[in-house]
């Protein structure tokens, strides 16, 4: 059974105080995933944010891990060092405090490879991990480790108050942070071949990098269908974006969990995702019609494949079917995982104690 459909006790619960490993989401900013762990949250879980003074030296009962390699990166030599310092020092309170690590695989690497200290750092704090998330049920964890499979959540609660426009016919667009994995560029030069013939191109979303900002639009080359809105955009401006679209084209290199996907889905709009294990399983989930698939590298046949799938007159349910990824049951199914790494830890901790003697 995973923690997703285990009923939640009905008598009180126990208050579990958890640290996620984010920084507290802004007022203003866009919906980020932290917004989500503590809007989801039952009353009986209270949510903390990252800061190094309160990792070291406050009182928790959890610690949910989520992108470890973002705690030791920095911009400066000596700040990675003291980052890779403090990391190793919270690893070590965790364990002397027999304080569960809960640890979210968003990924199933880093994208951007670390040194190999941070390699090393990020391993030994996975060895110490008492349960790992599993956001969907494909992703690979080692035998033996404690995991559980628990949905990403939908954005439909977030975005109720927007307005969704009626789709532009030809529109295709990217959103989100832009990084090289992503394959925007390519996206780009697909879209410069596709023959003129009402189709458009929206890139919405900031560069990683302002190298990669200039390459951006050094790719559309000046082809006056693409355009571009390079930055971070409000939750209003994105549902329109997203509205505004007939298709949602996601080219990334490699692909296992993607909150993207879900932004588009929840907003009612099909997505152009490569293919994988992952993938397959949402299309399952939600619907075909919802999640079209391509093989190898992205081409200009896909972008027109594509174009004609979501044009075909067939039958479209309204939405695709999110029934399973609403934020009361994500939350329920957080605590439920909670209380059974804190047993699990306890239960850990005591034979490690028998076994010194």
């Amino acid at each position: 059974m995973t923690a997703s459909n285990r009923p939640v006790p009905s008598s009180p619960a126990r208050r579990i105080t958890v640290l996620h490993s984010m920084p507290a989401p802004k007022p203003g900013e866009p919906t980020r995933y932290a917004d989500h762990m503590k809007g989801g949250a039952p009353a009986s879980v209270t949510t903390r944010f990252f800061s190094w003074r309160t990792a070291l030296k406050a009182d928790y009962d959890v610690f949910h891990m989520h992108w470890p390699e973002y705690l030791l990166r920095g911009s400066s030599f000596p700040t990675r060092m003291a980052k890779r310092v403090a990391f190793a020092a919270l690893l070590v309170r965790l364990r002397l405090k027999r304080i569960p690590v809960v640890r979210t695989a968003h990924n199933l690497e880093a994208h951007e490879l670390g040194s190999r200290v941070e390699r090393a750092l990020v391993r030994w704090n996975y060895r110490w991990t008492t349960t790992v998330i599993r956001l969907n049920p494909t992703t690979a964890v080692p035998s033996g480790k404690n995991a559980v499979t628990i949905l990403h959540g939908h954005y439909r609660d977030r975005f109720s108050d927007y307005t969704v426009p009626v789709p532009i016919r030809g529109r295709l667009l990217y959103f989100g942070l832009i990084r090289p994995y992503k394959g925007v560029t390519n996206l780009e030069e697909a879209f410069r071949s596709l023959p003129a013939g009402g189709e458009t191109l929206r890139v919405v979303g900031k560069p990683s990098s302002s190298a990669l900002e200039t390459a951006v639009v050094d790719a559309a080359s000046g082809d006056p269908r693409i355009s571009h809105w390079l930055e971070f955009v409000p939750d209003e401006d994105l549902v329109r974006e997203i509205g505004e679209a007939q298709l949602v084209v996601l080219p990334y290199d490699e692909m296992h969990n993607s909150g993207s996907i879900l932004v588009a889905l929840s907003v009612g709009r099909p997505v152009l995702v490569p293919r994988s294990s992952a993938n397959e399983a949402l299309a399952e989930e939600v619907g075909s019609e919802w999640v079209v698939m391509y093989d190898g590298a992205l081409t200009t046949d896909t972008l027109r494949t594509g174009l004609d799938f979501v044009e075909q007159d067939r039958p479209l349910v309204a939405v695709p079917d999110l029934r399973n990824r609403d934020w009361k049951t994500v939350g329920d199914a957080h605590y439920l995982t909670y209380v059974d790494s804190l047993a699990l830890a306890r239960r850990q901790g005591s034979e490690a104690l028998r076994a010194a003697r």
